[in-house]
């Protein structure tokens, strides 16, 4: 055998102590089984990272499988979006994308079996019967009047079942385990219930379907995954798992169980998700304030950042919760060396070079990226009104390090020329409304023979050729860092009702040539990406991150 990769985690120990056992020939299958019933999100990249990092390392592969079991909530449209999210994130599954659907047939015909085992019986009981006669972690649960019936009586009403006889929630396939079990769910769970639905892929086909405990563990098997990886939420899933696969003498995957991984101020629950989409809270699944894999992609997080952040976060047995800092942290590492650098101002004044000719223009050549040679320049125009940020301009400097735009100061526009302010005006309340300034002709950047030296550098964008940008400025969607901790509120009380807000920007104009998905940095201001409803005529920007870094590590 050749050397084995060394272990990093528990899960990767296990499947060590496989593979030196010979088990399932060497082979390493895990799978990623989302149910299509809404967005990716975060906690999810952390689950698919985990499946798709682990088997590749061990020189496996992992399928893709959708959790279609459940025909009120599914849609194929969730399918698309789980796959593009997935492929965006950087992994290849195995061949197609595979359905539990796909196995309806055999699970059925698996349930059969253990219904011909007297493992499984038709209960007609209702939801609060059973729940009744559950039990709970005090009191021992009682059978079901049901639980005895004939084998051939169970088989028979299964089918007709099937056939679509009988009214939803009026009989259920149960397991025939033990009433008493510790594990409640042993207590003899549901594994099929009926529903009258149209199903996204099946159609009208079945009105009967199973339940995630009956429907994963034999999917997983047929697909003969070695390793099934799931959330820790699932180990008490895992007996009846196992029980399953004792009971029908199928493949043995192995359920090994991580921890989930929760964000600060970011949802991970596909059903609070649905509730702001629903409500209206959110502009959709992709809006760049949610935690979901379209809107924080929307909002211009690298692939490569969200990869990294799950890598780095570790592969635990307790649930974590995770500094949204750290998040960003990895987002801006990616982006200081990826991003294109603009000039953008976001709180326009207008500043005149008084001695620059009237009528002139000139074009101006500027790194595109000084982290990566390799990107090039780009030409900027230049003339005597430029737009700089109103928060540059100082009408009496507070101390002797202020390096900006203040009467009598010398500063450098970035890739141009250096300026000295002479002064501003300004309106009855006493507003600035335009800087008045001398340029140093000779001080033109690259070619500076001057012997002017400015300690400060600005943005600006030329007043004559710069364009009108929207910029949508995101803060957290929540005020508090976990939402859904505190008992008795509704997390919803914690909406930041100041979470977007837009304004008007100025841009050069080489950012209407810009494409969606296409991070970049606006100098001195922060990271931003082009939104998908941008047009040619109106060029709509998201907030990325700031540039400074808030993580103390």
């Amino acid at each position: 055998m050749s050397t084995l990769p060394e272990a990093d985690n528990f899960i990767e120990e296990f499947i060590v102590e496989d593979l030196k056992n010979g088990k399932h020939d060497g082979r390493i299958l895990t799978r990623f089984p989302p149910e299509p019933n809404g967005y990716l999100h975060i906690g999810h990249a952390k689950a698919i990272t985990i499946n798709f990092e682990i088997a590749k390392k061990f020189g496996g592969s992992s399928n893709l499988r959708m959790d279609d079991t459940n025909p009120s909530t599914e849609e194929t449209h969730f399918v698309s979006s789980i796959e593009d999210d997935i492929k965006w994130l950087g992994y290849e599954w195995a061949g197609e994308t595979l359905y539990t659907s796909n196995y309806f047939g055999e699970l059925y015909e698996l349930a059969l079996q253990l219904i011909d085992k007297g493992l499984a019986f038709v209960d007609d009981s209702t939801a609060a019967e059973i729940a009744e006669q559950k039990g709970d972690i005090d009191r021992p649960g009682i059978n079901s009047p049901f639980r005895d019936r004939p084998a051939t009586e169970n088989r028979d009403l299964f089918e007709r079942m099937k056939g679509g006889e009988f009214a939803d929630g009026s009989k259920v396939l149960r397991a025939k385990i033990d009433m008493t079990h510790p594990n409640l769910l042993l207590r003899d769970p549901v594994l099929y219930r009926i529903k009258h639905e149209t199903h996204h892929r099946t159609g009208d086909e079945w009105c009967i379907y199973p339940l995630y405990d009956f429907a994963h563990g034999q999917s997983d098997s047929i697909e003969h995954i070695t390793h099934s990886l799931c959330s820790l939420e699932f180990r008490h899933h895992r007996d009846l798992y196992n029980w399953i696969i004792e009971a029908l003498g199928i493949f043995p995957s192995r359920q090994i169980e991580f921890a989930r991984m929760n964000v600060d101020y970011l949802i991970t629950s596909k059903r609070r998700l649905k509730l702001l989409v629903d409500q209206g809270l959110v502009a959709g699944w992709d809006d760049p304030r949610l935690g979901t894999i379209a809107g924080m992609r929307r909002r211009g997080y690298p692939a490569a950042a969200i990869r990294n952040f799950c890598l780095r976060t570790g592969v635990t047995k307790r649930d974590n919760q995770q500094e949204f800092d750290f998040l960003e942290h990895n987002v801006r590492e990616v982006l200081n060396v990826s991003a294109d650098r603009y000039m953008a101002v976001l709180d326009p004044v207008k500043l005149v070079i008084t001695n620059y000719p009237e009528g002139q223009s000139e074009s101006l050549s500027s790194d595109n990226n000084p982290e990566d040679a390799s990107r090039g320049q780009r030409e900027i125009p230049f003339g005597r009104e430029i737009w700089v940020e109103r928060e540059d301009y100082r009408k009496e400097p507070q101390n002797r390090k202020y390096y900006r735009l203040a009467p009598e100061k010398d500063v450098r526009l970035k890739s141009a020329y250096i300026i000295h302010v002479d002064g501003h005006e300004e309106d009855a309340d006493g507003t600035v409304t335009q800087i008045n300034a001398t340029y140093y002709p000779d001080s033109k950047s690259g070619e500076d023979t001057s012997e002017i030296k400015a300690k400060g550098t600005i943005h600006w964008v030329s007043v004559g050729q710069g364009i009108d940008v929207a910029v949508r400025e995101y803060d957290k969607l929540f005020t508090d860092p976990t939402p859904m901790d505190h008992e008795g509120r509704d997390f919803l009380e914690f909406i930041n009702p100041n979470s977007v807000t837009t304004i008007t920007a100025k841009g050069e104009p080489g950012l209407a040539d810009v494409v969606a998905d296409e991070a970049l940095q606006f100098l001195r201001k922060g990271y931003y990406t082009l939104d998908k409803d941008s047009t040619k005529e109106k060029v709509i920007f998201n907030s990325t991150c700031g540039l400074k870094s808030s993580w103390k590590g």
